[in-house]
């Protein structure tokens, strides 16, 4: 059968790196063929090929069996092949709908004005297929991360893609937003539609994928059914074997408080949240999506102000105006948009990790020492395995997964007795959250106080020392880290007449 697109002996290089080497890869009409790799294995570049992003530098595409020299994404969406990408790429001033028909809006009777009318009604249409309700001049910046996502998706449907690539399609949606993703990627497979599934989600990975095709430093391993068991499908990705680690939860009960909120409180989304968290704890918060976890982060960190409330660090109270403030007070925050709040994209990896403390790299108060910075730059490039060609490579042009490590590279710098980590794997594969997890608890042991913010419940409970679960604004149940299970987290999650709940 001949495959609706394939890639035969692709190789692509960029200044110090070879990104791919002699891949393989096809996509047959109405499958879902997935696509998997450490990050930095070379799965989203092979993809930009494909959407015209990027340019091989030598091997085929063919295209219902037919060469094709895919020169850029307008031409790539000429051919019907659509991609989601991992990071959002939306106009936040402009609407969903503006969005979505962005360089293609519907022009009136005349061919002179913008059709409003017509392009919402549009984008309604597609919103209705989606089952999304959401109106279409909803203005993209007013919107969850989660909402844009599927406004990305929205947009890709709409050039009527016969090949789809989405990847990581569901770094930000909640349990509910991906049954509906996956009710309509059953639905385009039914139409023929020939879909690339990029995830480090193993379960999801089983549940809508046909076949998968793993990739390591750039190159191809394999392709295999859906059906392998993941124990072999890791193997391939990492090459290694990862160390299982068994969960102790060290007394930290007459350990130092470092940090102390109470009474904090910002109109619905954070109803009179407390909570401590002590030298050498590691802190979950778990909870569904919009149930303020991420917004009492960012009130911790100063980064919101609130109605009422206090924060202490070290049992001193805090006047934040500003995550300055926090950062003075030391505390640290990886935020979950990392491109947006934890990223200066445009700079280099040198400049990312060194920003917070860059004080301390001055000389007599005004020259910056370069030696040092570049020191400590390289030991966190080492420490963390960045993959990078160099230090002065813009953070931009890094896979997601190291993006992420570079974020918190900085944090390390800056050396914060309190540390929120919000989502610190999203977007990350699994060996790579192997030593982040193994990093979290190097802090803990090191005597940092740690929050950790994720909407997997997995990681919660393997990583937590204690568990906060919140709904609604509200601190609906504590659970120690021992005892909690997938489904008391839940209950509690889901517990919308909040109340004060501890299991024992």
């Amino acid at each position: 059968m001949t495959a609706l697109i394939a890639v035969k002996n692709l190789s692509k290089s960029f200044p110090g790196v070879k990104a791919l080497q002699d891949v393989q890869f096809d996509l047959q009409a109405g499958e879902v063929h997935a696509l998997m790799g450490e990050n930095g294995a070379g799965k989203s570049t092979l993809m930009k090929i494909l959407a015209g992003v990027y340019t091989r530098d030598s091997g085929e595409v063919l295209l219902d069996g037919a060469p094709v020299e895919i020169t850029s994404p307008a031409h790539a969406q000429s051919l019907a092949i659509g991609i989601i990408h991992q990071e959002l790429y939306l106009m936040q001033h402009l609407t969903a709908a503006q969005n979505i028909f962005l360089g293609r809006e519907p022009k009136g009777r005349m061919g002179l004005f913008l059709d409003e009318d017509q392009l919402n009604r549009d984008t309604q249409a597609l919103f209705d297929r989606m089952h999304l309700p959401l109106p279409p001049q909803t203005r993209i910046g007013d919107l969850t991360v989660a909402a844009q996502q599927m406004v990305e998706i929205a947009k890709a449907l709409s050039f009527k893609s016969r090949v789809l690539i989405m990847d990581e399609p569901t770094a930000a949606l909640n349990n509910a937003e991906i049954e509906e993703l996956f009710r309509i990627i059953r639905q385009l497979k039914s139409e023929g539609v020939g879909i690339v599934y990029i995830s480090h989600k193993m379960d999801e990975i089983q549940r809508i994928a046909d076949r998968i095709t793993v990739m390591r430093d750039g190159r191809y391993i394999d392709t295999v059914p859906a059906q392998t068991p993941m124990a072999e499908i890791i193997a391939m990705m990492v090459g290694r074997k990862l160390e299982a680690s068994q969960k102790t939860i060290p007394d930290t009960s007459a350990n130092e408080v470092l940090l102390e909120v109470r009474g904090l409180n910002r109109g619905r989304a954070i109803r009179d949240v407390s909570f401590t968290v002590r030298r050498g704890e590691i802190l979950g918060f778990a909870g569904l999506m919009g149930a303020g976890r991420t917004e009492v982060a960012r009130a911790v960190f100063g980064a919101d102000a609130i109605d009422s409330g206090e924060v202490r660090v070290h049992g001193k109270l805090l006047a934040l105006k500003a995550p300055r403030d926090a950062v003075q007070a030391g505390i640290g925050y990886l935020s979950e948009d990392r491109k947006h709040f934890g990223l200066a994209t445009g700079m280099d990896v040198e400049s990312n990790i060194t920003l917070p403390s860059l004080s301390r790299w001055l000389k007599w108060g005004m020259f910056l020492n370069r030696p040092a910075i570049h020191t400590v730059g390289q030991e966190m490039v080492d420490k963390l395995r960045i993959k990078t060609p160099s230090l002065t490579q813009v953070a931009r042009l890094l896979s997601g997964g190291n993006q992420q490590k570079v974020v918190i590279a900085k944090w390390l710098v800056q050396d914060c007795d309190v540390l929120i980590f919000d989502e610190p794997t999203r977007g990350i594969d699994v060996g790579a959250k192997s030593e982040i997890y193994k990093l979290v608890n190097d802090l803990a042991a090191q005597g940092k106080a740690i929050i950790v913010i994720s909407s997997e419940l997995p990681e919660v409970l393997h990583l937590s020392h204690r568990i906060l679960v919140m709904c609604e604004g509200r601190v609906t149940g504590e659970v120690s880290g021992l005892e909690a299970t997938q489904e008391g987290l839940m209950a509690l999650a889901t517990r919308r007449e909040s109340q004060e709940a501890v299991l024992h």
